[in-house]
């Protein structure tokens, strides 16, 4: 009796662990969403490191994220642009910069003026044409909100729990 009642729970067990592996959305599950409401961002005056810094600034968060099982959040953008100051003033606040911290693993593409680092983005079917440009992708390399992410591009003009909501909801996705 004892040994079908420890079958009969490991069975289940079994399912979850055998979910690992091709499955590894179910690892990336997002915790909850951030409250931030109408909180006061201070643009950050220059968020983006130097442009030739990025492509290995990227892969190495694509390694990390497979390790700890995170998405990738790629923000790409320049240090004039305004609406990227905005967004990093945004992803500055305490709850979100933790939020953030733990669930993904974040990059600042700097493309200048539209000039560099354009191919990282095209990796993943998004070509740069304002910015920010954000994307939201998995450690195995699928973008999750190709089809939004130009939607911060007016970050100054959105709340930052709006911010906040949108990234979520991209991050749900699978």
């Amino acid at each position: 009796m004892r040994r079908r009642a420890a079958a009969l729970f490991a069975l289940p067990l079994l399912g979850v662990l055998s979910m690992s592996g091709p499955h590894e959305a179910s690892a990336r599950a997002i915790t909850e969403t951030p409250q931030v409401g109408d909180a006061t961002v201070t643009p950050v005056a220059a968020p983006y490191g130097p442009p030739e810094a990025a492509p290995v600034a990227v892969a190495a968060a694509f390694e990390k994220a497979k390790t700890e099982h995170k998405s990738v959040l790629l923000d790409f953008g320049g240090n004039w642009c305004p609406d990227c100051r905005i967004l990093a003033g945004i992803f500055a606040l305490p709850v979100m910069d933790a939020w953030l911290k733990q669930n993904f693993e974040v990059v600042n593409v700097n493309v200048m003026r539209f000039k560099t680092n354009m191919d990282i983005a095209q990796k993943y079917g998004v070509t740069v044409t304002s910015v920010p440009t954000v994307l939201i992708v998995t450690p195995e390399g699928k973008a999750l909100n190709t089809d939004g992410s130009k939607d911060l591009g007016s970050a100054r003009q959105m709340s930052s729990q709006a911010v906040v909501n949108l990234i979520a909801g991209w991050a749900a996705r699978d």
